[in-house]
C-alpha cells in the first residue's frame, strides 16, 4: 500500500509539472525562435544573415546571368568529364535541363534568402522591446532583398511559388507557381514599401546595407523591364540628390580600397581573410584558365585553380566589340600567355593586355576577367573583392533607355557614363534616331556591366536577344571547335530556365515544367 502511495504522489507531481510547462521546449538560457527577433541587436544579426545566402547565390549565378550571354564561355577540360563540369558546360551550351545542379542552386539560394526575409517581416511586429526606426530599417532591407530575389527568380524561371510567410508547417511549403504578373505585383509592392516609408538614404561611406537608393534603383530596373519608362525616368532622378555619382575612373568602382563608394548603389559584402568574421571571396580564380599556379599574373601567393577555375572566360564577340580607345577594355580583360600542358592546364609565361593582343610565337593567349583582380593577396584562393550588383553607371544607362524608348533624348546620361570610358568627350554619342539608340544603349550596357551578371536580362528583355544569340550561336560553332553537336540550339522557350525537376518531384500537383522541358 505505501509503494501505492508513492506511486500515485509521482503521478501527480508529473502530472502537474507537466500542466506548468514541465516539458517546454523553449530553452531558458539561450534564444529560440519564440524568444528571439525582440530587441534591436536581435533584429540586427537576423538581418545580416538574411544577406548571406546573397554570397552563395553569386557563386552560381554567373552560369545563368553571363555565361548564358554571348560575353563568355568555358575553357574546355576534355580529361575531366565529371557530372559538375558537364552540367556547368551545359549551362553556357544551351543544353541544361531540369535536374541541372547549378541551375537549381540559383533557385534554390534565392528562396533561402526569401525564407529568411520572411521570418524576419513576420516577426518584426513581435519586437516588442526594439525601436521604431530599426524596425523600419530591418522591414525596409529585408523586402528590398525579398523583392531583388523573386526579381531575379521571375526573370530566370517566369511564374514561380509565391512565398510570403514564414513557413510554420509542411503545408506552407507546397504552394503553386504563380502567375508571372502576381509574381511582378509583389516585387513591386516590397520594392515601394523601401523606398517610402522604411529605408534611409546613404550615408557616405556605406555600411553595404541596403538603403532608399537601392531600393530606388531596384524598382527603377523593374520598371524598365516592364517597360514602364515614365515612372523609371522619375526615380533615377531622385539619386544624384541622395549622393550618388560616378567615381573619376572606371576601375575605381572594383578597386578593395574604394568599396560602397558614391557609385554603389548595392554590392555584396566580402572580407579577406582566415580569421573569424572574414568571408573572401573568390570569383576571380573561378574566372581565371585552369593552372597549378596564378604567380604570374597575381604576383603571390601561388594558387591552383584546376579544379576550380575556367569559367566565365571572355568571349571573342565581347573583346571584338569595344571601340578603339574604350579603356574599359583593358580595366575588365587581360590575357594570361602561356602554352597547355598534357592535362589541358595553361602553364602561363606572361601577363598581357588585351588591346591589341597579338600570342607571341609559339603561345596562347587566354582572356580572363580583370575587373576583379586586385592585388597583393595574402592567402591562396582569398580575395577582398566586393560584387557589385547595381552601379551607378547602370542608373545612368537605365535613365538613357527610359528616356529613349519615351521619344526623349538620351544623350546627357549616355554620354556622362561615355566620356568617362573614353577620357574625354570626342567620342560622344550624337545619334537622334531611337532605333539607332536602342543598339548603343544595348551595347554601352555589355561593355559597362560585363561580368556584373547583366547581359543575359538584357537579351531576354531585347526585342533582338533571340536574334542576337543565334548569330553569337553561329560563331561560336566555329570558334569553339570542342563544343557538342546539340550545343547552342537557341530557341525562344529557353530564355527561361526549368524548374528544377526535385521541385516538381516533390509537388507535382501544384508545379507545372516551363514549355519546352521534357520534365
Amino acid at each position: 500500500m505505501k509503494k501505492t502511495y508513492i506511486l500515485l504522489s509521482m503521478l501527480l507531481l508529473t502530472t502537474s509539472a507537466c500542466k506548468k510547462s514541465f516539458i517546454d521546449l523553449n530553452p531558458l538560457d539561450t534564444p529560440s525562435p519564440d524568444t528571439y527577433y525582440q530587441t534591436d541587436a536581435q533584429l540586427k544579426l537576423a538581418m545580416a544573415g538574411a544577406y548571406v545566402p546573397m554570397r552563395d547565390l553569386l557563386v552560381n549565378d554567373y552560369f545563368t546571368s553571363e555565361m548564358r550571354s554571348d560575353n563568355s564561355h568555358y575553357q574546355p577540360i576534355p580529361n575531366n568529364r565529371g557530372t559538375a563540369n558537364v552540367y556547368r558546360e551545359n549551362v553556357s551550351d544551351w543544353n541544361n535541363d531540369a535536374n541541372n545542379d547549378y541551375v537549381n542552386a540559383v533557385y534554390y539560394h534565392c528562396y533561402n534568402t526569401i525564407a529568411r526575409c520572411n521570418t524576419i517581416i513576420d516577426r518584426i511586429p513581435l519586437a516588442n522591446a526594439a525601436s521604431t526606426a530599426v524596425k523600419a530599417s530591418v522591414d525596409g532591407q529585408a523586402k528590398f532583398l525579398r523583392a531583388w530575389n523573386y526579381f531575379k527568380l521571375v526573370r530566370l524561371f517566369g511564374g514561380v511559388p509565391l512565398s510570403l510567410h514564414e513557413v510554420k508547417k509542411a503545408e506552407d511549403a507546397y504552394l503553386p507557381r504563380a502567375t508571372v504578373d502576381q509574381v511582378y505585383t509583389q516585387i513591386v509592392k516590397d520594392a515601394n514599401d523601401a523606398i517610402s516609408e522604411l529605408l534611409p538614404p546613404a550615408k557616405f561611406p556605406q555600411t553595404g546595407e541596403a538603403t532608399k537608393g537601392s531600393a530606388t534603383m531596384l524598382l527603377a530596373d523593374i520598371d524598365v523591364t516592364l517597360k514602364k519608362y515614365a515612372e523609371a525616368e522619375t526615380l533615377l532622378n531622385t539619386l544624384p540628390a541622395m549622393g550618388y555619382g560616378l567615381n573619376t575612373n572606371y576601375t575605381d568602382a572594383f578597386l578593395t580600397t574604394n568599396k560602397n563608394s558614391k557609385e554603389s548603389l548595392f554590392e555584396i559584402q566580402y572580407l579577406e581573410g582566415t580569421a573569424v568574421g572574414t568571408q573572401p571571396s573568390n570569383f576571380f580564380y573561378q574566372f581565371f584558365p585552369r593552372t597549378t599556379t596564378t604567380t604570374v599574373v597575381t604576383g603571390a601567393p601561388a594558387t591552383n585553380t584546376t579544379s576550380t577555375g575556367g569559367w566565365n572566360s571572355p568571349s571573342f564577340d565581347l573583346i571584338s566589340t569595344y571601340e578603339t580607345g574604350d579603356k574599359r577594355l583593358d580595366a575588365t580583360i587581360g590575357i594570361a600567355e602561356g602554352a597547355y600542358d598534357a592535362s589541358y592546364y595553361l602553364v602561363i609565361s606572361a601577363n598581357k593586355s588585351v588591346v591589341g593582343y597579338t600570342p607571341a610565337a609559339g603561345k596562347v593567349g587566354v582572356p580572363y576577367v580583370k575587373k576583379y583582380l586586385h592585388p597583393p593577396f595574402t592567402t591562396t584562393n582569398n580575395t577582398n573583392d566586393n560584387w557589385p550588383i547595381y552601379r551607378y553607371s547602370e542608373a545612368l544607362l537605365l535613365l538613357a533607355e527610359a528616356q529613349n524608348e519615351q521619344g526623349k533624348s538620351p544623350l546627357t546620361a549616355l554620354n556622362a557614363v561615355r566620356a568617362r570610358a573614353f577620357g574625354d568627350a570626342l567620342h560622344n554619342i550624337t545619334a537622334t534616331d531611337q532605333a539607332t539608340l536602342r543598339d548603343i544603349i544595348l551595347h554601352e550596357r555589355r561593355v559597362e556591366l560585363a561580368f556584373e551578371n547583366k547581359r543575359f536580362h538584357d537579351l531576354q528583355r531585347s526585342s533582338k536577344g533571340l536574334a542576337i544569340m543565334q548569330a553569337y550561336a553561329a560563331k561560336a560553332k566555329t570558334t569553339y571547335t570542342f563544343l557538342p553537336a546539340s550545343a547552342f540550339d537557341i530557341q525562344p522557350y529557353k530564355f527561361l530556365f526549368p524548374i528544377p525537376k526535385p521541385e516538381i518531384d516533390l509537388n507535382p500537383s501544384q508545379l507545372v515544367q516551363n514549355p519546352g522541358y521534357a520534365f
